[in-house]
């Protein structure tokens, strides 16, 4: 069984999606389907079939959480080497072609969220992160072609 490698405040999101789901979710699907039921006819009833198909979803999402869970590994940044590229780190990089500056947090793929700047070490550039250190320059390799980047800083 592989682990799964999250940072507390992944952890902690996971938790409170899985506390949402069982609880008040599925509280609300109960009442919908109880709504749907007291229409009369299940056989042609587009409420209930909708309400049973959510609450299969959200059934589903439960499992698939708890499967997670599971296998969580809590990253804990005090034993993390702190002056390489690792998962949990926060990236500043330039673009050396550019010279535009960005930054990034590598995380496992269950916790990745490009909108907030968050790349899993699975993903192209994740991968051609890890291990450098800073002042390296880096190239890496995409379907769109090659970025190269040089490490500015490192924090967690």
């Amino acid at each position: 069984m592989d682990e799964i490698y999250l940072t507390k405040d992944g952890y902690h999101k996971l938790l409170e999606e899985l506390e949402f789901l069982k609880n008040a979710k599925r509280r609300e699907i109960a009442r919908t389907l109880a709504e749907a039921r007291a229409h009369g006819d299940l056989s042609e009833n587009a409420e209930y079939d909708a309400a049973k198909e959510a609450q299969a979803h959200n059934e589903q999402r439960i499992a698939e959480l708890e499967y997670k869970l599971s296998r969580v590994h809590v990253l804990d940044d005090m034993n993390i080497s702190a002056d390489e590229v690792l998962i949990g780190a926060k990236v500043k990089l330039q673009n050396v072609d550019t010279g535009d500056e960005l930054e990034y947090t590598l995380v496992s793929e269950v916790e990745a969220d490009f909108e907030q700047r968050k790349i899993s070490v699975t993903s192209p550039v994740g991968k051609g992160l890890v291990g450098h250190k800073e002042n390296e320059i880096v190239e890496i390799k995409i379907p769109a072609g090659i970025l190269r980047y040089k490490v500015l800083k490192i924090s967690r």
